[in-house]
């Protein structure tokens, strides 16, 4: 079938399912596959259930005479082809986003921003991979005025795959860190792939949003139309801000105004001032940029404040690097509390500099002074670190602590990756 035609069916059934336990009525079914399961099992299964077409690519599936069952080269493919026919269909802006810390909080921040003035598509969570862009794509709608696509990647050559299909007008880096280092092979490898969306705004001569603060992004932004925000001053700063305080939220000033956020982290300060930046270069006016920084409240685990009847606990348990990992420490012990804890996981995907870098974050912590340190994984277990640290094979261990020794009274820090399932400490402190 041809693209042309495949279009036509989805202008008709403009829903997408890839989930055969999910498929709402006249929806259009992509069989994906993957590790451990083939879509293309699935197909008829989802048209029983309500699906208009299935769309496949075995042969062994495609019933003769069943209009209804697409059968295609590679499923996958023709999603993402699909995804990118629908944007340049109707031709809508699209600012492109990607950074190895804070993307999807900034996504969130500037998606906001916009929406004081704007109907905008953004991308919903952090489905931001070779599945998740295109089907936020194929979302796009007549009425939607501009779109935020939030794009990542822990292997080389993943963004410039990624751009191909989103085609951004406009893009954001918010900075490069050290992060899946193992796919990415060296921080160069993560800056080269990051980058891949600048060498795509700077061959369509489209805007990259760029902090003037970061050298890292400077180094590589020659050539491009740049509109820059940042906290040193600069003649050419569309938007400058200051920090303010952070105890434990963050107030910053703008050239717009005062700003009290219910974001926890002086790193958000970057984030919020490339939503302002953003804002501000759409004409979205500065009182309304204001409110809706203050408005947005932070959720999936990500620097919230959560209160319970023992503690205070600053969750940022998503994601962790050495990048943030710092950044968390270093904002935590600026936070006034008599009584501080903290509880990290280890970090993942390092490779060769694994052992090093969790061995700096030791050392971090010694420069701390926090009261009580829980560490958990076997990457923490091999660092030289002090005899009153606790080690923790795992949150299992961890969650039979707390059981066991109630901790009451802290202000407490949860910061590790997600395969750590530090989340799960939370409803226990």
């Amino acid at each position: 079938m041809e693209m042309k035609e495949l279009y036509e069916l989805f202008l008709q059934h403009p829903t997408i399912t890839t989930d055969s336990r999910d498929v709402p009525e006249g929806s259009m079914f992509f069989a994906l596959k993957g590790e451990t399961f083939d879509g293309n099992a699935y197909a008829t299964a989802a048209l029983e259930k309500g699906a208009a077409y299935a769309v496949i690519d075995e042969k062994e599936y495609a019933k003769e005479g069943n209009e209804h069952l697409i059968l295609v080269e590679d499923v996958l493919t023709t999603l993402q082809q699909l995804a990118k026919y629908h944007r340049v269909h109707l031709g809508t802006p699209i600012i492109g986003i990607t950074g190895t810390n804070g993307k999807t909080t900034t996504k969130e921040l500037i998606s906001a921003v916009l929406k004081k003035k704007y109907n905008v598509l953004y991308t919903q969570g952090n489905f931001n991979n070779h599945i998740g862009v295109p089907k936020t794509l194929l979302q796009l709608t007549k009425e939607h005025d501009i779109a935020v696509i939030e794009m990542g990647a822990n292997h080389p050559g993943e963004i410039k795959t990624l751009v191909e299909i989103v085609l951004p007008d406009f893009g954001i880096i918010t900075n490069v860190g050290k992060a899946h280092l193992l796919g990415f092979g060296s921080f160069e490898g993560v800056i080269r792939t990051k980058g891949e969306l600048y060498d795509f705004l700077r061959m369509l001569q489209g805007t990259a949003f760029i902090n003037n603060d970061n050298p890292h992004l400077l180094g590589i932004s020659d050539g491009l139309k740049l509109v820059k925000y940042g906290q040193k001053y600069a003649e050419d700063l569309l938007v400058k801000g200051e920090l303010v305080e952070c105890n434990p939220f963050l107030k910053f000033e703008w050239n717009g105004g005062v700003v009290q956020t219910r974001l926890i982290g002086s790193y958000n300060l970057d984030n919020a001032l490339a939503a302002a930046c953003i804002g501000t270069f759409f004409n979205v006016p500065a009182t309304d940029i204001s409110a809706a920084l203050e408005e947005y409240t932070p959720a999936n685990n990500r620097s919230q404040l959560t209160i319970t009847q023992d503690n205070k606990l600053v969750v940022d348990a998503y994601n962790a690097n050495p990048t943030s990992m710092r950044a968390a420490l270093d904002n935590f012990r600026l936070i006034n509390a008599e009584h501080k804890m903290c509880i990290l996981g280890q970090m993942g995907e390092l490779g060769d500099v694994s052992e090093e870098e969790h061995q700096k974050v030791i050392d971090l912590l010694g420069d701390c002074g926090f009261e009580t340190v829980w560490l958990v994984g076997d990457n923490f277990a091999k660092t030289n670190h002090p005899a009153h640290y606790r080690l923790f094979a795992n949150v299992e261990e961890v969650k039979a602590a707390i059981a066991t020794e109630k901790p009451q009274g802290y202000l407490i820090l949860i910061k590790g990756s997600n395969s750590n399932k530090l989340v799960q400490t939370v409803e226990l402190l």
